[in-house]
């Protein structure tokens, strides 16, 4: 009989993303806690202008502007040492034996391999509703269909993954497309700057709805938006996971969110064995990469 992870496994394989319930991913009612009240102590100060870090309704994609008190659907950098004890929770959260457990299921790796790569947050404009146009993550939306036939091919070796806080029906996907082109259906659908007016108008989409604590786990190639309305409250985790395994196949895509503060001294506090263990694999990844770039425009 087939275990839950490796049901789980064959769903994200097949389809491209998967649903686990809270208990896979957050132990128990004190770190979601913990981790709520961390993010909402963080969310504070990304709208105050405290916190510099944020995604600005007007911009979809890196590099995402630094300062001002523009309306923000996103606040980046929640492990970065300057936001104290509150980073900390959320990277004893990030490195958990659960979380890394259920990313070494899905990507097919050993802890050992891992990378510790972004953690981000995805959160409600106080004044202006905004939404991103269809894409995947690291494959523009005018690539032929040879350069979309290799940017799949290569992107097995890491998982992006959302984790509510609250209940969230923004995510909307294209099961299947994490290893096939599109259409020219879909093609037609996700090669301009715009966000749609309905997604649902393109072929095969579906919402997933999320409760405070499940996470979707899911290929960030996949195609894919983001709907972010101003009348619902919204906190969504936004990380990211990879594996030693893809070599530097991951690079422009994590990177070019502005890591450099990784390389401090003052990140390692808080990391456990494993976590360092994690880092020290990103840091020889940053090394090798070169010239990254960015991946989409926006």
């Amino acid at each position: 009989m087939m275990t839950a992870m490796e049901a789980y496994k064959t769903h994200y394989e097949t389809l491209g993303y998967v649903v686990v319930p809270r208990s896979l991913v957050i132990p128990s009612e004190t770190t979601f806690q913990d981790v709520l009240a961390a993010v909402t102590r963080i969310v504070a100060k990304a709208r105050s202008g405290e916190w510099p870090h944020r995604r600005a309704v007007g911009r979809q994609f890196p590099p995402h502007k630094i300062g001002g008190k523009d309306d923000a659907w996103g606040v980046q950098h929640l492990i970065h040492p300057d936001l104290g004890e509150d980073a900390k929770v959320l990277k004893r959260w990030y490195t958990s034996p659960e979380v890394c457990n259920v990313v070494c299921g899905l990507v097919g790796c050993t802890e050992e391999e891992l990378q510790l790569e972004l953690v981000n947050l995805l959160i409600n404009p106080e004044s202006h509703d905004f939404a991103l146009r269809w894409h995947r993550d690291d494959i523009r939306g005018d690539a032929s269909i040879e350069e979309e036939e290799k940017g799949l091919a290569i992107w097995a070796h890491g998982v992006q993954w959302n984790t509510a806080l609250y209940d969230d029906s923004c995510l909307y996907i294209v099961p299947g497309t994490h290893n096939t082109v599109r259409t020219p259906e879909q093609r037609a659908l996700s090669t301009t700057l715009e966000a749609p007016k309905n997604p649902l108008d393109m072929p095969g989409a579906i919402v997933v709805p999320l409760k405070p604590g499940e996470t979707v786990f899911y290929n960030s190639n996949i195609l894919h938006l983001g709907i972010y309305t101003s009348k619902t409250p919204r906190a969504t985790l936004h990380a990211c996971m990879g594996s030693t395994q893809g070599g530097s196949s991951r690079a422009r895509n994590v990177l070019q969110h502005g890591l450099d503060w990784m390389s401090e001294e003052s990140f390692k506090d808080g990391l456990d064995k494993r976590g360092l263990k994690m880092l020290e694999n990103t840091l020889r990844m940053k090394e090798g990469a070169g010239e990254i770039g960015f991946s989409l425009v926006n």
